[in-house]
């Protein structure tokens, strides 16, 4: 799979309600061992992963991780914009992943920020 296509089949994982399907869904786009990092928490290995966007859908019914931008990659990095929507589909949270690729080309790392950038400190 070419790197968009793998990261966006990491990212329908994330609106995946099915544990098995979502898990199939990890099978094809995350390491074995692959590393999930954001403010919330960090997830260490596929089924830790599937277990930690569970935890996601659990908390937030009705909400949707879509991407916003297309996959900026070289080498084995990459970055993406995604936004959440909550259930009548207004936008309530932004942000950004940095990611990076294993030697397979599946993803081995992904660390997210949330919302925008701060502002210049005066």
């Amino acid at each position: 799979m070419e790197p968009a296509q793998i990261v966006a089949t990491y990212g329908d994982a994330w609106n995946e309600p099915d544990a098995a399907q979502r898990a199939a869904l990890l099978e094809d786009a995350w390491s074995d061992h692959g590393v999930y990092e954001d403010p919330m928490g960090r997830a260490d290995g596929r089924d830790a992963l599937v277990a930690h966007i569970g935890g996601f859908q659990q908390q937030m019914p009705g909400h949707r991780i879509d991407m916003a931008s297309g996959v900026d990659s070289y080498g084995n990095l990459f970055r993406f914009a995604w936004v959440m929507r909550d259930a009548t589909g207004n936008v309530a949270l932004e942000g950004m992943d940095f990611g990076e690729f294993a030697d397979d080309g599946r993803i081995a790392r992904i660390t997210g920020f949330f919302g925008p950038f701060p502002p210049m400190p005066e």
